[in-house]
């Protein structure tokens, strides 16, 4: 029962949160609804709410960078890092980082596409939480989690805004031994 206000709490802030992503049917291709963050990030008070939740949770995983997915995990990985006082790597799309570079293809729901990450971005054993704002598939998460152990870091963690249950993401993640966080499941 002593948890039981902050769950409350909670719950309020999640349903607040889940009010403000508009869903857009169709797009960007027939038979995806799109989970549109744009009406949370113009909101203010729901972005704090879902930035102070993420928080929380990134400091359980206790990770030494965090490692956000192009672009709208920089979204939310680039204050966590800041709040943790831990270094943000980003992870990019061929072409964006000016540095050596390592690369991986990968699979997508509606397509097939390629990251990359500085070659000295991370130390070998650091305790790396990966961040994006969708978990979908876990394609693309899962080719962060590669160039990560290419690195030698290990993955301690991924964390999102939004889940997407039923499409297999958290599945194939836990498979590769990654463990799920995301503040809402649909």
């Amino acid at each position: 029962m002593a948890n039981e206000p902050m769950e409350n709490e909670q719950g309020t802030a999640l349903a607040a949160i889940d009010a403000a992503i508009r869903i857009i049917p169709d797009f960007p291709q027939p038979g995806i609804l799109f989970r549109d963050i744009t009406p949370l990030l113009a909101d203010p008070k729901a972005f704090a709410l879902a930035q102070a939740l993420l928080l929380e949770r990134a400091r359980s995983f206790s990770p030494d960078a965090i490692v956000a997915v192009e672009a709208r995990g920089f979204l939310f990985g680039a204050p966590l890092a800041l709040d943790l006082a831990v270094p943000l790597v980003p992870v990019r799309k061929p072409g964006k980082l000016p540095a050596d570079t390592h690369s991986v293809d990968y699979g997508l729901e509606y397509g097939t596409d390629r990251l990359e990450i500085h070659s000295d971005a991370l130390a070998r054993g650091a305790r790396v939480l990966l961040v994006d704002d969708l978990l979908a598939t876990g394609g693309t998460v899962r080719a962060a989690a590669d160039l990560v152990e290419r690195l030698g870091a290990d993955v301690v963690g991924a964390l999102f805004l939004i889940e997407l249950t039923g499409l297999g993401g958290a599945e194939r993640l836990a498979e590769a031994h990654i463990g799920v966080s995301a503040l809402l499941r649909c």
